[in-house]
């Protein structure tokens, strides 16, 4: 990588950096911090629930699965489209009718207190152990293309993430997320024309493709493995406490319906422009032996993007596949904080609660980096991703999920659906190949995990609704939920009354998105600005470039006219 690229990337970081940090003050509260002030805009909360979920090594893991497998890469991430419109349709609104903070605050008031604790413990050590999957691939990318040595880069690239998710909050996140999604959405239309010009066209690339490669399925991804995969994707999307946040920190349901509905419709055409570039890369070289086939999508992209453009790309992949972490890192954090500590010492102000989030997310940040070293030591970040996959998807996001609509579950019947799993997984996982030699495909490993909860629960729900009685603890959450409708609703006849005395959360909630906006605006400009460069510097394929450039720009300056816009007329 030349100098040029290494510059590229250090302005693009300094960006996001500053982006995050712009946020540094909107913590005054949890509410604030964690939740953005829970009037979140759906497409904003739609998009970053699509970049933490696609960014979790998607150039990595389903990048190294394109290259040795082919098109059966975009059957899998297909099924993440049919989780989203599901999702969209039946459980987000569910979510946000909750009106809760954190999936952990759900089941404190569904399920008690002593089961939140456990949840929130398991929850907790997961949160690590996946952080740590989703850096090392982010690492991985730039140990690729710059030849930087991994640990170095895991330790300095986690320490950065961490710092502006602890000082911005989720606004931070957000924002990040959706000025990645730009950029890297930017770099990846240019990746591909190229790419397919330098394997010679489309119909060159399919007859020079080995046998199979444009096959749904394969002998390793079969099609149970793919109705079970897409089982995990809607229980995981769903169900996972970091996704959770993304569906209750927007306004309404209907808000929460349209940020499934975006991710599903992103899904749609988003894998196959991925998995074309992997894929075109076996073509070009079909030599790359064991984890090397993780760097394909970086190396395809350093063939063919011109001076300074793999620099950005490198850049918006870096803070796109970090999506993950500091989405998980804040929501861990607020875990901690607002559904442990704070029981702890429920007297501490609001002031306090927020220092003890930041000092919380710094430690869980520490964790992901110990974690994100030991995964070449854990077989690579396939391997990683899809164990954790199989062992915890089911066991801890469908049980909250099924509380959405059960009257019936109780905190013993959930609790022991989970661990009952957990077990069984961990069993054939770590036990039966050591002690008899017997171990699972990783279609029947997929299978066990989401469907041994799905059984356990029908089998409960059909036992409690046969006796009939009630979950004593689902009348006492539908009365505080009523109890928080009444409250919303007598605000809201004070403020038609005297819409001069606007609430002042509110008013809080709507300053945070018109920042929100003009920061994203702002983000979207500079990133426009920096490509323009590149295509003056470019000794080849510069118009592209350019062309790509200005309609980036064209996106930021209309964001930052708007959001004046639309703050002009508020002060009118």
């Amino acid at each position: 990588m030349n100098t040029i690229d290494i510059g590229v990337i250090l302005i693009f970081t300094l960006l996001v950096v500053c982006c995050g940090f712009s946020f540094s003050n909107s913590g005054k509260n949890t509410k604030s911090f964690f939740s953005a002030g829970g009037a979140l805009p759906w497409w904003m909360s739609g998009l970053s629930l699509y970049m933490s979920f696609f960014s979790s090594g998607t150039f990595v893991v389903w990048g190294s699965i394109a290259y040795t497998s082919g098109w059966v890469s975009v059957t899998i991430q297909w099924t993440m489209c049919i989780a989203g419109f599901i999702i969209g349709f039946f459980i987000a609104p569910r979510w946000q009718q909750t009106r809760v903070m954190t999936a952990a605050q759900f089941i404190q008031l569904r399920l008690g207190n002593s089961y939140q604790k456990i949840y929130s413990t398991i929850f907790l050590t997961i949160s690590v152990l996946s952080t740590g999957a989703f850096l090392y691939p982010v690492a991985k990318l730039i140990e690729v293309t710059t030849g930087l040595p991994l640990n170095v880069t895991i330790i300095v690239l986690g320490l950065i993430i961490l710092a502006y998710t602890a000082v911005g909050g989720l606004w931070a996140v957000i924002v990040t997320d959706i000025l990645q999604f730009v950029v890297l959405a930017a770099a990846v239309v240019i990746v591909l024309p190229l790419a397919l010009g330098e394997v010679g066209g489309i119909n060159n690339f399919i007859d020079k493709a080995p046998e199979g490669f444009f096959n749904l399925v394969n002998s390793e991804y079969t099609w149970p493995f793919i109705f079970a995969f897409g089982l995990y994707n809607l229980f995981f999307i769903a169900g996972n406490w970091a996704y959770v946040q993304r569906y209750t920190s927007v306004a309404n349901p209907a808000d929460a319906k349209k940020v499934g509905l975006l991710f599903g419709s992103l899904y749609i055409i988003s894998p196959v422009i991925w998995m074309l570039a992997p894929m075109i890369y076996r073509v070009l070289h079909p030599d790359l032996q064991g984890l090397a086939d993780e760097g394909a999508y970086l190396l395809m992209s350093k063939q063919v993007l011109p001076l300074g453009m793999l620099g950005l790309m490198l850049g918006a992949m870096i803070f796109a596949t970090s999506s993950s972490i500091n989405t998980t890192l804040n929501i861990a954090a607020s875990v901690i904080t607002n559904d442990l500590y704070k029981q702890i010492k429920p007297q501490v102000s609001e002031q306090q609660l927020v220092k003890f989030g930041r000092i919380a997310t710094i430690l869980l940040g520490i964790g992901t980096i110990i974690i994100a070293l030991l995964v070449p030591k854990l077989g690579g970040i396939v391997e990683v991703v899809m164990s954790l996959a199989a062992l915890t998807g089911g066991a801890l996001f469908l049980p909250p999920i099924w509380l959405l609509f059960s009257r019936y579950q109780t905190g013993p019947t959930i609790l022991t659906t989970s661990l009952i799993t957990l077990s069984i997984n961990a069993t054939f996982k770590f036990i039966t190949p050591v002690l008899f030699e017997f171990s699972l495909d990783r279609a029947e490993e997929m299978l066990v995990g989401v469907l041994t909860p799905v059984i356990l629960l029908t089998v409960f729900e059909i036992i409690l609704r046969i006796r009939g009685n009630e979950s004593a603890q689902f009348h006492s959450f539908q009365a505080s939920r009523a109890k928080l409708k009444q409250q919303e609703q007598e605000q809201e006849q004070e403020q038609e009354q005297k819409p001069e005395q606007q609430n002042g959360s509110d008013t809080d909630a709507s300053e945070a998105n018109k920042k929100g906006i003009k920061v994203i605006g702002f983000g979207i400009t500079a990133s426009g600005l920096i490509m323009l460069g590149i295509s003056i510097l470019a000794e080849k394929d510069a118009l592209v470039v350019a062309v790509v450039a200005g309609i980036i720009l064209l996106i930021g300056t209309s964001i930052i006219y708007k959001a004046k816009q639309t703050s002009n007329h508020t002060d009118i």
